[in-house]
């Protein structure tokens, strides 16, 4: 039998609704296991040991309050937790903590989940590690000499090797799909909008890339899990004005997904490209049409997305700049440089925005399912994106399939597809505006064809 912190989030909640093991035993054993192998990774940043248990003893003498009742999950250190400093892996933060629970932990714990640790981020949360001059740096699970991918990368490689069942991150490039693929574990990015962000510190308003992409986000081990996940952080916030209530499953679409095993600029990884023409077998198997095709001007994608970063940035290290590392600052400033956005007016790009998104979601009408890589390149050595010269267009190429879901608000799902070389192998599923239940629908199908890789244990 599976020890608990095997068990995924939806069974571990099963298993407590039916009385077979209690809250505190669940907390417990993820207590447990961070001891264990914490150290090894460090993406537990830190524990609640003492709150956690006081509310599984609560969970085992209350009702069941929802359906992920007395199960352990993780935050990173960027998302508002009452009691709990939102650091952004800055020293200057370390004693910052919000008044109130971000929207999306509010939800967690009314749904009876159970806050169990906070996890690492990269500074700021700008870039694709999860490395910071606060809480030092997270190591891949699978191979320590690697980055887990960022900026969620404390919650991937916590879920990785079972010291949580369930994380909760954020994503404005990347930063849940990328650590997911890196680690091995499963992420949804959803559409822009379906699930509030807000924050009780200041700034409580952002740049304007930050509220046209920045969305809160699951991370877990399964697909179900993430389905789980999305029903209870949807919906209208007041706090953000962007959020909406839209339904969770469409109307029906045609079965057809696009394989896209191509993409200028870039060369896509042998292990993935196996990972991606496997994913199409899989849905071929299950009676779905499936094509090999091109997806519509990525180079314009990324570049539009880098200027309105370069936008942000900007404004972020005039005012930040002072609090933020070296490496950080130059790694930023670089960005910037490379996205001069003074080349290009802002109502350009904004108008640029607008009739990407229309392209896509024209394409995305013909093929309602579109499979790629999440990154085109296996998960480079830790800090080789700030490499002055070589770290920027390796970030570039490998993240040409990441910048449609953050520019354009669409929803994709990471999933893992194995293990190739020692390291996990993965795709990303992309559908149009709203369609989630595409994304996860197509997701669960090639899922139940695969073995499940994760928890390991980072023993090296």
């Amino acid at each position: 039998m599976a020890k608990l912190h095997e068990l995924s989030a939806s069974e571990l909640a099963g298993r407590i609704a039916a009385r077979e093991v209690t809250s505190r035993q669940a907390v417990q054993a993820h207590l447990d296991r961070i001891r264990e192998v914490n150290g090894y990774v460090n993406a537990v940043t830190v524990v609640l040991a003492d709150a956690a248990l006081e509310a599984a003893d609560a969970a085992d003498n209350g009702p069941i309050k929802g359906p992920l009742h007395g199960v352990p999950f993780t935050i990173k250190e960027s998302i508002d937790c009452e009691g709990s400093a939102t650091t952004l892996g800055i020293p200057a933060l370390k004693h910052a903590f919000p008044r109130v629970d971000a929207p999306v932990v509010a939800r967690m714990k009314a749904a009876g989940a159970i806050p169990i640790g906070r996890t690492n981020l990269s500074e700021c949360g700008l870039r694709l590690g999860a490395g910071n001059p606060l809480r030092g740096t997270t190591l891949n699970p699978w191979n320590p000499n690697l980055t887990p991918g960022g900026s969620s990368g404390g919650d991937a490689a916590a879920l990785a090797t079972g010291m949580a069942p369930f994380g909760l991150g954020n994503d404005m490039g990347g930063f849940l799909r990328v650590p997911a693929y890196c680690c091995g574990v499963a992420a949804l990015k959803p559409t822009a909008g379906r699930i509030p962000s807000a924050r009780s510190l200041e700034p409580l308003d952002q740049g304007f890339a930050m509220q046209a992409m920045l969305v809160e986000g699951p991370m877990a081990r399964t697909v179900a899990d993430l389905r789980v996940g999305l029903s209870v952080l949807a919906g209208r916030d007041i706090r953000d004005p962007r959020s909406v209530s839209a339904p969770l499953q469409g109307p029906p679409a045609a079965r057809k997904a696009a394989l896209v095993t191509r993409i200028e600029g870039a060369d896509i990884a042998p292990a993935t490209l196996i990972a991606i023409r496997e994913a199409g077998r899989i849905l071929a198997d299950a009676g779905w049409e499936v094509a090999e095709t091109g997806p519509p001007e990525l180079g314009l994608v990324t570049e539009t997305w880098g200027r309105l970063m370069a936008i942000d940035m900007t404004v972020m290290l005039e005012a930040a700049g002072p609090i933020l590392s070296e490496p950080l600052v130059r790694y930023m400033t670089r960005m910037c440089r490379f996205f001069d956005s003074a080349r290009i007016p802002n109502g350009a790009l904004h108008s640029a925005r607008s009739r990407l998104s229309r392209v896509w979601s024209g394409y995305l009408a013909e093929y309602p399912v579109m499979i790629g890589p999440t990154l085109t390149r296996p998960p480079w050595p830790v800090d080789a994106d700030l490499d002055p010269e070589s770290g920027l267009p390796m970030l570039l190429e490998a993240t040409r399939f990441i910048t449609p879901g953050s520019l354009l608000g669409l929803p994709s799902v990471a999933l893992p597809m194995g293990v190739a070389d020692r390291v996990p192998a993965g795709i990303q599923i992309y559908a149009d505006l709203w369609r989630e239940d595409l994304c996860l629908e197509a997701a669960e199908a090639i899922e139940n064809a695969l073995p499940r890789i994760t928890p390991i244990d980072p023993t090296w």
